[in-house]
């Protein structure tokens, strides 16, 4: 293998490749075999389980310390202020990892950087599981946030370019698994503080935070264990730097096509391919994707701020407005996010082909706005009645979350920019969407305290900015071949 060829990372199992050889002339023959291939995808679809890895930890590791934090404050003895660092630390850690990692997953490829970010996973669970003191707790939550930050660029990059263009399956439905992934694993950080809580003694609850946060590591150290044998380069990425024989292997043994590069090949990177850097988060607020970048901004941010307030606010609606015990908003938390935000993603995945990601984020926020107005119209409830009503109204929104903006946020982040600038693209997006959440995760105590339920106005603000910015803006990414985009000018 040559060094060209190895500078794009080719899995060791793959698929042998069959049929008569298809020859690549240029880079956009790369991505037009990726669209329009109906050819085994075994290795290619581990790829992207893989990278769906990452968003789970992604997941698990901003929600782990949900339940925890009260004893951390305890065990420790925290001040309010050093509560707040502790449990923000990891949103501002990702707020520099979602920047850095949109940066270095063009510039240097998206195989050297998700293979990175996962030991930082791993060393960031094991210090907050020991950590001896609020310092280091704190420490460690911000790198795992840089993990977090860094990963998400790359898990959409794996995706989209793993992924075909049309049809069953294809790029926006690809990326929207990134949504039920992630509320499995909120789900099962649920399951495991449930599981922890009952079988501990009394005597060792303290170490209840611990385990919680120690076990982000494992699903960490499993990926690095098979990265080598699965995980490949994305082959558009490889073919965009000029690179067409490491596209054409890993096209090989990914897809089990038998790629083969021309002897008159163009090897001449992509259009942006020879000046991936810093410069390129400029080419986002420019041309076409200004108008982009505008609508996947406002709707990561509308999204963000709406679904960290109810949803990681559910342990005190259920606890305070409904007045129940732990088990119960334990129990009633996971109930909602498997039976609702979880279902609400697959009907995503599913229907995101036929109906498109507008229609499906428009018709979620008309449910959020619909569901927030009821949750400010019901008050603090005060019998059965009108509990149940609450519980509706939370169901629906998370319904509309799962199937509509939490889905498609990363729809239109990831698809709204060509191969060459999909890293910075996304990262842009998840800097100003975690920037939202730290801003809603604070707000929302304060805003909760000091107006009680009317706080579900100033929330319902949020989806109706989306759904103004949708109508506003119509632009559709489902379907529409983006990485064309790359070679306009060749």
């Amino acid at each position: 293998m040559s060094d060209l060829t190895s500078a794009a990372h080719v899995a060791l199992a793959g698929e042998t490749p069959t049929g008569k050889p298809v020859f690549i002339h240029k880079a956009s023959d790369v991505a037009q075999l990726v669209n329009n291939s109906d050819h085994a995808r075994n290795n290619a679809r581990i790829v992207m389980a893989i990278a769906l890895g990452g968003v789970f930890l992604d997941a698990y590791d901003l929600g782990a310390l949900a339940f925890g934090i009260k004893d951390v404050a305890r065990e420790f003895s925290l001040t309010p202020t050093w509560t707040g660092i502790v449990a923000s630390a990891i949103t501002f850690g990702a707020i520099v990892g979602a920047a850095v990692g949109g940066y270095l997953t063009d510039k240097i490829g998206r195989y050297r950087v998700f293979m990175a970010d996962m030991f930082f996973f791993v060393i960031a669970a094991l210090a907050c599981a020991f950590a001896p003191n609020e310092y280091v707790l704190a420490g460690a939550r911000f790198v795992m946030g840089l993990g977090v930050g860094i990963d998400l660029p790359v898990a959409m990059a794996f995706l989209a370019e793993f992924s075909r263009l049309r049809g069953r399956g294809n790029k926006a439905a690809s990326i929207s698994l990134w949504c039920p992934t992630w509320y499995a694993a909120i789900s099962i950080s649920y399951l495991l503080v449930l599981l922890l809580y009952a079988v501990l003694p009394e005597s060792h609850t303290d170490w209840l935070w611990r385990l919680i946060l120690g076990f982000g590591a494992v699903p960490a150290i499993v990926i690095i264990a098979i990265r080598s044998r699965y995980m490949s380069e994305s082959p558009v990425w490889a073919a965009n730097q000029g690179n067409l024989e490491g596209a054409a292997q890993i096209l090989q043994h990914s897809w089990g096509i038998n790629a083969q590069v021309a002897d008159d090949a163009d090897r001449q990177p992509a259009r942006r391919g020879r000046r991936a850097g810093w410069g390129n988060y400029g080419a986002l607020l420019k041309g076409v994707y200004l108008r982009r970048t505008l609508l996947a901004t406002v709707i990561a941010v509308a999204s963000s701020f709406a679904y960290n307030a109810v949803a990681f606010g559910l342990p005190v609606i259920i606890s305070s407005f409904l007045a129940q015990s732990l088990l119960t908003t334990i129990l009633v938390s996971l109930a909602l996010n498997l039976l609702f935000a979880f279902t609400g993603g697959l009907l995503a995945v599913r229907f995101v082909p036929r109906f498109g990601a507008w229609k499906m984020t428009t018709l979620g926020y008309v449910f959020q706005f619909i569901a927030l107005l009821g949750l400010a119209l019901t008050g603090r409830p005060d019998n059965v009645t009108q509990a149940g009503l609450a519980i509706a109204m939370l169901a629906l929104f998370l319904l509309g979350q799962g199937f509509g903006p939490g889905s498609h946020s990363m729809t239109f982040a990831s698809l709204s920019y060509p191969t060459s600038l999909r890293g910075v693209g996304v990262g842009f997006n998840q800097t100003l969407m975690r920037a939202s959440s730290t801003v809603s995760l604070f707000l929302f105590p304060l805003l909760s305290a000091s107006l009680d339920t009317n706080v579900f106005w100033v929330i319902g603000l949020a989806p109706l900015a989306g759904l103004i910015a949708l109508l506003l803006i119509r632009w559709e990414p489902s379907g529409y071949d983006i990485d064309a985009e790359d070679f306009a000018d060749k």
